[in-house]
């Protein structure tokens, strides 16, 4: 506890490093999938609308959390809002650990992804080497998956060590440029494609005949995990705020970059399937197939530089797994540090080892261990990866949402969250009754209908 505590540079320095947790493999692949199946332009219009309503009130109350404690997630709850509080914290720690064990396995594949691109550019792309079947192979090569997760893992535990400004932040501050360089690239050539006005109109003009509950539902849902909400990430980072930096700017900031990244995404991918002939109907059944399977053939075969961009696709694919990875190890650090009085060291390793242990068993749950693959709580979830994927996603992170809403709209008084926002860095447009209603009203009822949806009605956001 008397350890000094880290801090932000500046408030460029926290967007930077906060839009890098919100920014994983969800804006590359998950967005670009659920909207192709949702029909285009009126889910992406209802999606901007929920991140608005939902998950900018959610993040600001994150941030405030964070930067009125100036401790963990944990700390953060039972300091503000009281001592039985602690729970919904430690809630946000073992969600942040879970997500770490198995989103290190798949981050992984794109370090295999990047080594096999540059392969078919210099040595040439026969059709069919990005195939099911090859893939299957990939995934259910346990020692392979176990190295891949440990160098991610590695990775990430280089980085925790060397602190907030020394580590995270100069990471993201190198990694983030190169990031939106290469998406910026990528969207360079995809516009050029025959696809790109058909993609352009598919996205951005609603239709909404084509809108259905249940897309309104999906959107709902992404707009709230996207952000890295719900895990404690944000109240950690914002634990690091400085007095100086606003809330309000901070959080609209790292919303607005999570959400632009995320539609260049959307575009780039769009312009690639609208415009090879037959490549609609052959999409796949899952956001995996459309990046491991369905896209590297295409680099090779229809987009301009193709040979250039599909190994730095993958980087970047990497990059962005990368910075949401500290994210999460970070939540766990900071725990370990605040409450358990470790060094930061020590606190990374206990933390790395810990997520470590979950790698395991996911690596092998792929193929390689017949009763790790076969492993099954959830119906329809078979394997550990997939049912720690459908825990957290369905269960742990919308409780932990939900929990944040009510102890910060409903048990944090007024005048400490006033206290946070309003001042004199705080932007003019900035409505702080309007802020509290969403907070207090909007957000528990949306967050809540998830939780609802995956009660009552079986439905699965993972």
């Amino acid at each position: 506890m008397n350890q000094p505590r880290g801090q932000w540079s500046s408030r460029l320095g926290f967007i930077i490093a906060a839009a890098g947790s919100a920014i994983g493999l969800g804006n590359l692949w998950k967005f670009p999938y659920i909207t192709f199946e949702n029909h285009g332009g009126a889910f992406v219009l209802v999606y901007l609308v929920c991140v608005l309503m939902v998950g900018l009130p959610i993040m600001i109350g994150e941030l405030l959390l964070g930067r009125k404690s100036q401790l963990n997630a944990a700390g953060a709850f039972a300091h503000t809002i009281g001592p039985k509080w602690v729970h919904a914290g430690r809630l946000g720690v073992l969600t942040g650990l879970i997500i770490l064990g198995y989103y290190t396995v798949i981050a992984g594949w794109s370090l295999y992804y990047v080594a096999k691109c540059l392969t078919w550019s210099f040595a040439g792309y026969t059709p069919g080497l990005s195939s099911p079947e090859a893939f299957g192979a990939f995934v259910s090569n346990g020692p392979l998956q176990f190295t891949l997760s440990m160098l991610f893992m590695g990775a990430t535990v280089a980085v925790i060590m060397k602190g907030v400004g020394h580590g995270i932040e100069k990471l993201t501050r190198t990694l983030m440029p190169i990031l939106i360089g290469i998406l910026l690239l990528m969207l360079f050539n995809a516009l050029r494609m025959t696809g790109a006005g058909e993609a352009l109109r598919f996205i951005f003009i609603p239709n909404f005949a084509e809108l259905e509950a249940s897309s309104i539902l999906e959107a709902l849902g992404h707009a709230f995990f996207t952000l890295s909400l719900g895990m404690g990430a944000m109240i950690t980072y914002g634990s690091y705020l400085r007095r100086e930096d606003s809330v309000v700017y901070s959080a609209l900031a790292v919303v607005a970059l999570d959400t632009i990244i995320a539609l260049l995404a959307t575009v780039i991918m769009f312009c690639v399937i609208f415009s090879v002939p037959g490549l609609k109907e052959s999409i796949g059944k899952s956001t995996v197939g459309m990046l491991f399977i369905t896209l590297p053939e295409q680099f090779y075969t229809a987009l301009p530089m193709g040979r250039v961009l599909a190994p730095l696709f993958y980087i970047l694919v990497g990059f962005a797994a990368l910075t949401s990875t500290i994210s999460m190890l970070e939540v766990i650090v900071s725990w370990l540090i605040d409450e358990r009085g470790m060094t930061r060291r020590n606190a990374t390793l206990a933390g790395g080892a810990s997520a470590v242990t979950i790698s395991i068993f996911c690596a092998m749950s792929l193929g390689a261990v017949g009763g790790l693959s076969s492993f099954e709580i959830f119906p329809g979830k078979a394997g550990v990866l997939d049912t720690l994927d459908h825990l957290a996603s369905n269960w742990l992170l919308p409780i932990g949402g939900f929990l944040l809403t009510i102890a910060v709209g409903w048990f944090m008084s007024r005048e400490d969250t006033y206290g946070e926002l309003i001042d004199q860095y705080t932007p003019n447009w900035f409505h702080y009754g309007m802020w509290r209603f969403f907070m207090r009203v909007v957000a528990p009822i949306a967050v809540g209908s998830i939780i609802g949806f995956v009660i009552f009605a079986g439905t699965d956001f993972s």
